[in-house]
C-alpha cells in the first residue's frame, strides 16, 4: 500500500494512490511528523473550508500562549509580518474590509476587459516558443504570462519585473511542511527585499498616481478605508504570489497530464470548444495547491473523533479531488466532465478571488498552444519539484 510521506520523491510523483489509502482508513488522522490532522474526503474540505470554528490564523481572538502555540523565531520576522497581514492569512474584520477593496479589480467586468491584453500576451510568447523549435513551456509561456499580468495590474513596471518570480519562489517556500532554517532564511532575505520595493513604489504612486491596483489601495486608504501601508504591501505580495503560483504550475502539470493521456490530448486539438470544461478537469486531475491549512479555533467533532481547539487541521485538496465519492472514475483524465466540483480554488470566505482571472490566463494560452503549436511533444521527461504543497515541476521541455 502507498504511504502518506510528503517527502519521498517516490510520493511526490504519484501522491494519488496514498490519498486513496487515507480516504479508507477514515475521514480525519492525526500525522505526528507535521503535528496535523489529515482530512482528506472531499465532503469534510468542502464543509471545513466553510467552517467558522476554523481560521487561518488564531491570534484575532488568542495569543501565542493562550492557543498553546509558540510565537514564531524573531529571525523570521519580516516574513511573518508581511504573510500576517495579507488577507489569506486574516479573518474578518481585517479580511473582510481587505478582500472588499480589492475584489474591485477582480470583477467579472475588470476581469474580462483583461482578455484581450492576455489573449495577445499568450500568442506573443507561444510565437516565440514555435520560432525556437520549442523549448520550456514553463520559464517560456507557463511563467511569464500570469507575472506579466498581474504585474500589469499592480503597476509594476517591466524594467522591475525580473526579482518578482525569483522572490514569489522564496516566500513560498514557508508554505512547503516544516520547512529548512535554509528555506526561512531565503523567505525572510524576499520579504525584506520585496517590501523595500513596494514601500518605494507605493511612495511613487502617492505623487503620481496610475491606473493600477496600488494607487487604487492609496486613494482608498485616503478616503478613509483604513489600509494601513503595511496592508497594502502584504496584499500586493499575495496577488503577485497567489496570482500567478497556481496558474504557473497548473498550466505545466496540465500539459505534463495531456502528454501522458495521448488520446484525451487528440481529442482535445479535435474540438478545441473543450478548452473550459479541459481547464476545470486539468486542475482537478493534478491539483496545483495539494493542501490548505486551517487552525481550531473551537473544538470539532469529525467523525467521531474530537479535534481540539489549538490543533491545526490539514485539508487535502488533491486528495478530495480524486474523492470517488464525489467524482466518477478520478484516476481518469476526461476532458469532458461536466460535473466537476473541485475545490483547486478552495472555498468559503477564502476562495481565491483572483479564480476568474486564472481561468482566462489557462485558456488564452491553452488555446495559442493548440492553435499555433499543433505538434507540440514532450521532449524529456520532467522533473518534479520537491515540494509538496504547491505541486508543479522544474521544467517541461516540448519540441513544435
Amino acid at each position: 500500500m502507498a504511504a502518506f510521506d510528503p517527502w519521498d520523491p517516490d510520493f511526490l510523483a504519484d501522491p494519488y494512490p496514498a490519498y486513496a489509502e487515507l480516504r479508507a482508513r477514515g475521514r480525519v488522522q492525526y500525522f505526528e511528523p507535521t503535528n496535523q490532522w489529515l482530512v482528506p474526503h472531499h465532503a469534510d474540505v468542502s464543509a471545513l473550508l466553510r467552517d467558522r470554528r476554523l481560521g487561518r490564523t488564531y491570534q484575532h481572538r488568542f495569543t501565542h500562549e493562550e492557543f498553546g502555540r509558540s510565537a514564531p523565531a524573531p529571525e523570521h520576522e519580516p516574513f511573518h509580518t508581511l504573510n500576517d497581514h495579507g488577507m489569506l492569512d486574516l479573518e474578518p474584520p481585517d479580511h473582510t474590509r481587505i478582500r472588499r477593496l480589492v475584489s474591485k479589480a477582480f470583477t467579472p467586468r475588470t476581469v474580462e476587459r483583461l482578455k484581450p491584453y492576455v489573449a495577445r500576451l499568450a500568442g506573443e510568447l507561444v510565437d516565440g516558443l514555435v520560432q525556437d523549435g520549442g523549448g520550456d513551456l514553463l520559464a517560456d509561456v507557463a511563467e511569464p504570462l500570469p507575472v506579466a499580468v498581474i504585474a500589469e495590474m499592480l503597476g509594476i513596471p517591466e524594467a522591475d519585473r525580473a526579482p518578482l518570480r525569483p522572490w514569489s519562489a522564496d516566500i513560498c517556500g514557508m508554505y512547503e511542511l516544516n520547512p529548512s532554517e535554509d528555506t526561512a532564511a531565503k523567505a525572510v532575505r524576499a520579504s525584506v527585499e520585496f517590501s523595500e520595493y513596494l514601500r518605494e513604489l507605493i511612495a511613487e504612486r502617492r505623487k503620481e498616481p496610475g491606473d493600477d491596483l496600488v494607487s487604487g489601495l492609496i486613494e482608498a486608504h485616503d478616503e478613509g478605508d483604513r489600509l494601513t501601508e503595511q496592508e497594502m504591501i502584504s496584499t500586493a505580495v499575495l496577488l503577485l504570489n497567489a496570482g500567478h503560483e497556481a496558474t504557473v504550475n497548473a498550466t505545466v502539470n496540465g500539459w505534463y497530464a495531456l502528454f501522458r493521456n495521448p488520446a484525451q490530448l487528440a481529442a482535445l486539438r479535435a474540438d478545441p470548444s473543450l478548452v473550459p470544461t479541459a481547464i476545470e478537469e486539468l486542475m482537478r486531475y493534478d491539483t496545483p495547491l495539494q493542501l490548505f491549512e486551517r487552525w481550531v479555533l473551537d473544538e470539532i467533532e469529525i467523525d467521531g473523533t474530537t479535534v481540539p481547539r489549538g490543533a491545526e487541521i490539514a485539508m487535502l485538496f488533491g486528495s478530495a479531488n480524486h474523492d470517488p465519492a464525489v467524482f466518477h472514475h478520478p484516476a481518469h483524465l476526461d476532458l469532458t466532465r461536466r460535473d466537476n466540483p473541485h475545490i483547486s480554488f478552495s472555498a468559503g470566505i477564502h476562495y481565491c478571488i483572483g479564480a476568474p482571472l486564472a481561468r482566462i490566463e489557462l485558456a488564452a494560452s491553452m488555446t495559442a498552444l493548440l492553435e499555433r503549436a499543433p505538434t507540440l511533444a514532450l521532449a524529456a521527461e520532467p522533473k518534479r519539484k520537491p515540494n509538496f504543497v504547491i505541486r508543479g515541476l522544474e521544467g517541461l521541455a516540448v519540441t513544435v
